[in-house]
């Protein structure tokens, strides 16, 4: 994996010593010079990936760097680093192509996540060329946006099944896009040119389900005034998906795999065989495993969809796609609601990918929505997030784990043991980094370094 290059200009020893800390110790190379000057000799002396660059710096401040950068390659990413009194300055560089700014005292977790972000970006920039490549030959893989490694793996299967006519069962949470997958498999196959019919067998009765995957005669049951017919005859030459197969009861189970195993199926109440050139894509949020187990899944039909089984995963296995996908569903957002919200604070998004959500992409893009609708222009800040989200905190312990002698305890000394133990134990999983330990404990490291000496 490449290592990124930053350089930071920044006057300050301690703030610039505390960027090269933060930088390296999240594994990429940093270059650390005391003004605007020397970051601009060096900026041409080697190539960088990111510049971090404090606004108010002697020889030549920020906005003159940035300026600097941008006229040698207008893509580089800068971050500038201000003070809270300079706030309109930053905004001033954003308008100018700073990519983000982040404010002094400067705040680890905050700063790590916007030099992520923005790597991020460079990376996307670094594969746009192999992206299009693919996105120009598959193009409906276009309205799925994943550069984290699972799912780039999705990506490689789908280019790889696209082109046979196997049988394809996608797994994943509700909310993943597993209809998106189906539908980048069936427009980048040979059958792009015929229909893609899904079918929601969860959302639709048992009792109408058989009718609505078959088709019916007319007089076959109570009701069929006219002939009507089923999903799988709309399908021939294309792809029937089969959303949520693991809520189709047993019965009509027997009735699919005599489908996918004759290729061949006959409308209720009708004595015609119909040939079924269709090709099958399932998808399910269950586990069919352990459905088999309790007799309410047949073990047979599973092994005859599970041909090849894709795993999409949920957002919350996907690292940096959140903060991608986010600015994707503002932009998308902004445009359809015709709104100008610029942005997402910093800690706004490390909020959002610090929550678990559970309803995945979808519910990440309802949310959005909801914070551009509601705030209409400007930045969304913490202010604007729903409670679930702002005031998400860790549960306290509800018990004590001390034992109390008859005698009692030392309250001070207790105190300053466990004081003790919790910072070496921090230190020692980090491997003695301190800023990593400070970190994990939610302090500065100034403070961490302080109760070191104190003890």
């Amino acid at each position: 994996m490449k290592a990124f290059r930053i350089l930071i200009a920044e006057d300050d020893e301690l703030n610039r010593q505390n960027l090269v800390d933060l930088v390296e110790e999240s594994g990429y190379l940093a270059m650390a010079v005391a003004d605007g000057k020397e970051g601009m000799e060096e900026f041409v002396r080697d190539r960088y990936d990111l510049v971090i660059t404090d606004l108010r710096m002697p020889n030549a401040d920020g906005l003159e760097l940035l300026r600097f950068v941008k006229e040698i390659n207008p893509n580089n990413l800068v971050i500038l680093v201000t003070g809270y009194a300079s706030v309109h300055s930053a905004v001033d560089a954003m308008k100018m192509g700073a990519f983000d700014y982040v404010t002094k005292p400067l705040k680890n977790d905050l700063v790590k996540i916007t030099i992520e972000r923005a790597l991020s970006y460079v990376k996307l920039k670094e594969e746009n060329v192999l992206l299009k490549g693919r996105l120009k030959n598959h193009p409906d893989l276009g309205k799925m946006i994943g550069y984290c490694e699972p799912m780039k793996k999705v990506f490689e299967k789908i280019e790889k099944v696209a082109t046979t006519d196997s049988t394809v069962l996608i797994h994943g949470h509700s909310g993943t896009g597993k209809e998106l997958v189906a539908r980048a498999i069936h427009f980048n196959s040979e059958r792009k040119d015929k229909p893609l019919v899904p079918v929601n067998c969860g959302a639709i009765p048992e009792e109408l389900l058989e009718s609505e995957l078959f088709g019916h005669e007319k007089g076959a049951f109570t009701g069929a005034i006219r002939t009507r017919i089923g999903r799988f005859e709309l399908a021939q030459g294309g792809t029937i998906f089969l959303d949520e197969i693991g809520d189709m009861s047993p019965a009509l189970q027997v009735k699919l795999l005599r489908v996918i195993q004759e290729k061949q199926f006959e409308r209720i109440g009708g004595v015609k065989t119909i040939n079924a050139d269709v090709r099958i894509i399932a998808a399910t949020n269950q586990d069919l495993e352990k459905l088999i187990e309790e007799k309410r899944f047949r073990e047979d039909l599973y092994y005859r969809i599970n041909v090849i089984p894709i795993y999409l995963p949920p957002l919350k296995e996907r690292g940096m796609d959140l903060p991608i996908l986010a600015n994707h569903f503002l932009k998308k957002v902004n445009k359809l609601k015709k709104k100008e919200v610029q942005r997402i604070s910093p800690a706004v998004m490390n909020m959002l990918m610090e929550y678990p959500w559970p309803g995945n992409v979808r519910e990440l893009e309802n949310m959005i929505e909801m914070l551009v609708v509601m705030k209409e222009e400007g930045e969304i800040g913490i202010e604007d997030l729903p409670n679930k989200i702002a005031q998400r905190r860790i549960p306290a312990t509800t018990q004590c784990s001390v034992d109390f002698p008859e005698e009692g305890v030392d309250f001070n000394n207790m105190v300053v043991q466990f004081e003790k133990d919790l910072l070496l134990k921090a230190l020692d999983k980090c491997g003695g980094v301190k800023n990593r330990a400070a970190k994990m404990l939610n302090l500065n490291r100034t403070t961490l370094v302080e109760k070191l000496k104190r003890l």
